[in-house]
């Protein structure tokens, strides 16, 4: 089970479409139960069926449907969970394409603010771009990786949006759009949004997030700790009210700050930066004009009365 705020999620997998109803029944049931108990009720008519698929399978989709409470529920075909678009099969298609939709449409008003070339100047452009348009466009890409299809339709809007931001000519050539408009180009950043995603899960504490504690045991991680069986982070999370936070060799915990040896202060745990070593003032001396051999004056000054040898 998944949960984020009022919205939850429940998975399970077997050998057949019939078992994961039944499954489905039996953990709706004791998690009303329990909910029950403390006062809270799930709002069961909002409830949305779906069947996973893998790409490999060449059997007709199942249309097994589920009754909770009286209320029966037929498998959909495309189901939005936390602004995703999922399908049985996880094509990543339809997710895209309801994103060019809503970023061409949110486009369509920003460009009414005034006419290309007046009003609005280029870098307050850029930053509508950066800051609205460009989340909205590539929401999901931190999970899903965009199509051939769909990155197509992508770039031709991305290209109207940089040419938008600098008032370029439709003759210009794209290829120079993104150095022009200073905008990444979109398979560029879907990338990097996925790089992003894969290091915060491999830095993030295993004990702590469902994704880093399905990592390997030679996967170089902050912990040791590991999920203990694969149905874990199906059915009951992995949270801090289940699973205690792992011990150090010292006994302390990754929660509870290290202890500092006695007789040695404890130093903060900010990055140490490099540091000149501090010089006495009475250790400093400033080069006579002799030794200046960039002084105008520094030749003949030398031989002058009262004037500063070199030692």
């Amino acid at each position: 089970m998944v949960s984020y705020v009022d919205n939850f999620s429940i998975t399970v997998a077997s050998s057949s479409y019939r078992s994961n109803v039944r499954r489905l029944q039996e953990l709706f049931s004791t998690i009303s139960a329990r909910g029950r108990e403390i006062g809270v009720s799930f709002s069961v008519p909002k409830t949305e069926l779906i069947h996973w698929r893998t790409p490999s399978q060449r059997t007709p989709p199942s249309t097994a449907p589920i009754k909770l409470e009286g209320h029966l529920f037929h498998p959909s075909m495309v189901v939005r969970w936390l602004g995703y678009w999922f399908t049985p099969a996880l094509s990543p298609t339809h997710h895209f394409s309801h994103r060019l939709s809503l970023a061409q449409a949110i486009f369509s008003v920003v460009k009414r603010l005034s006419s290309p070339g007046a009003g609005v100047r280029p870098f307050l452009c850029h930053r509508i771009a950066t800051g609205l348009l460009c989340p909205i466009l590539t929401y999901g890409a931190d999970l899903l990786t965009p199509t051939y299809t769909a990155l197509r339709g992508m770039n031709s809007f991305w290209h109207r949006v940089q040419r938008w931001t600098m008032n370029n000519l439709f003759s210009n050539p794209t290829s120079i759009l993104a150095r022009e408009a200073c905008l990444p180009p979109i398979i560029s950043y879907c990338r990097y949004r996925r790089r992003l995603a894969a290091l915060r899960v491999a830095c993030a504490l295993p004990y702590a997030n469902p994704a880093s504690a399905r990592l390997p045991q030679s996967f170089p991680s902050l912990s040791s700790f590991r999920a203990q069986d694969s149905s874990r982070h199906l059915t009951k999370g992995l949270s801090l009210v289940y699973l205690p936070p792992p011990r150090l060799a010292n006994g302390n915990s990754l929660s509870t700050p290290e202890k500092a040896p006695p007789g040695r202060p404890r130093r903060s745990p900010h990055l140490a930066l490099a540091r000149r070593p501090h010089t006495p003032p009475s250790r400093l001396t400033r080069p006579s004009p002799a030794q200046d051999k960039y002084s105008p004056t520094g030749s003949h000054e030398k031989n002058l009365p009262g004037a500063a040898s070199p030692s």
